[in-house]
């Protein structure tokens, strides 16, 4: 099973960017189709973006649509999430997770989709 480490989080004010980063190893990067979750406290992890294998598809939480940017780069065996006009609501731990049964032409947006995940990262937004 592939293993993921998730790096980026911080502290940052409301109106700024984060750029967060998911190093995978183990097994062949480009075979596993990419999703972020988060959790905010108290509340269920919820969907952020998908990333198809390739890279050319991707997918965005209404939430989110506009102000992040999922992208990867698989000879660097990394997916990235920018995220710009953060807003404290945006405040929560990061996953990322990944998923080999999700062919290039799929995007997958639910939790149960993923079989593998990181541990989190920290985002907080300031107000």
């Amino acid at each position: 099973q592939v293993q993921l480490v998730e790096s980026g989080g911080g502290l940052v004010q409301a109106g700024g960017s984060l750029r967060l980063s998911c190093a995978a190893s183990g097994r062949t990067f480009s075979n596993y189709a990419m999703g972020w979750f988060r959790q905010a406290p108290g509340k269920e992890r919820e969907f952020v973006a998908a990333i198809s294998r390739r890279g050319g598809r991707s997918y965005y939480a209404n939430s989110v649509q506009g102000r992040f940017t999922i992208s990867r780069d698989n000879a660097k065996n990394t997916v990235y999430l920018q995220m710009t006009s953060l807003k404290p609501e945006d405040t929560a731990v990061y996953y990322c997770a990944a998923d080999f049964r999700i062919s290039d032409s799929e995007l997958a947006y639910t939790m149960g989709a993923y079989d593998a995940w990181g541990q989190g990262t920290q985002v907080t937004v300031s107000s």
